[in-house]
């Protein structure tokens, strides 16, 4: 079986031995080596963790196969804070008319959907632009990577969990979203990863429409409300607005704002 199409379903049924030999199998084709393997309950069952280090950077293995992706309204129930918070920020003049937070996250979050995924290996860390967004693929192409698709960036972040957050549905509205070194945003995800950490952060995918991981601080400097202020590092989130900006003339010269998470393929 080629490595590209394993399943996150069979990589969750193998038994840690197997999953060591695909690891090793997948550090060889990207000439690296295999620098973490364990296995951590996620969803009620097991995962294997896989980190590869190649060329001073790490990469975790991101199981692929057809996945269940977007926001789901009917699996969604706000806690009385979060509908409080919310209300507030619609007293503000925030929440584009929505009365309720679900209908807000049903219209700004990604819909619910599947897709068919390669398996990849995807960076720990997300990486700092020095260039034009336009210019970044042919600069990791250079290097044997490229940028993540941005079904792609969301099922590494989410791990299949299908909450707002790739943590839950919840978030703690009195800690800021940004800043800091502790806390759940900056715990490594169900795969490995740092990922959507830091509200302040703007990570690009290969689709021009989309952002990930954080919205560059709109909504905090906005104050747009606590909650809304935490949106950005939901999973599902890929703010277009954002997108336009960064991708228009008005991003020119921010280029060390934004960052890309490289994606290595498996064959």
């Amino acid at each position: 079986m080629s490595l590209a199409d394993l399943t996150l379903d069979r990589w969750r049924a193998l038994d840690p031995a197997a999953a060591g030999r695909i690891a090793h199998e997948a550090a060889a084709q990207v000439g690296g080596r295999v620098v973490l393997l364990d296995t951590v309950e996620h969803l009620g069952g097991p995962l294997h963790r896989v980190r590869i280090e190649r060329e001073g950077r790490e990469f975790a293995l991101i199981p692929g196969g057809t996945v269940r992706l977007g926001f789901d309204p009917d699996a969604f129930a706000a806690t009385p804070a979060q509908s409080a918070d919310y209300a507030e920020s619609v007293a503000e003049g925030y929440g584009y008319g929505q009365p309720d937070l679900t209908s807000y996250l049903a219209e700004v979050l990604s819909p619910l959907r599947t897709a068919t995924l390669a398996t990849v290996l995807m960076a720990v860390e997300d990486e700092a632009l020095s260039d034009h967004p336009s210019g970044m693929p042919d600069a990791l192409a250079a290097r044997g990577l490229r940028m993540p698709r941005a079904d792609e960036w969301e099922h590494a972040c989410g791990a299949g969990a299908g909450t707002l957050f790739r943590w839950g549905n919840e978030c703690p509205l009195d800690e800021p979203s940004y800043g800091g070194s502790g806390g759940v945003r900056h715990e490594p995800n169900a795969f490995g990863l740092h990922i959507a950490y830091d509200s302040y952060g703007t990570e690009l995918s290969a689709d021009p429409t989309a952002v990930h991981g954080g919205d560059g601080g709109e909504a905090v400097c906005g104050g747009y409300g606590d909650l809304l202020a935490w949106l950005p590092l939901a999973t599902a989130n890929r703010n277009p607005y954002m997108a336009e900006f960064v991708y228009g003339p008005e991003g020119e010269g921010m280029y060390e704002e934004f960052s890309t998470r490289p994606v290595l393929s498996l064959r």
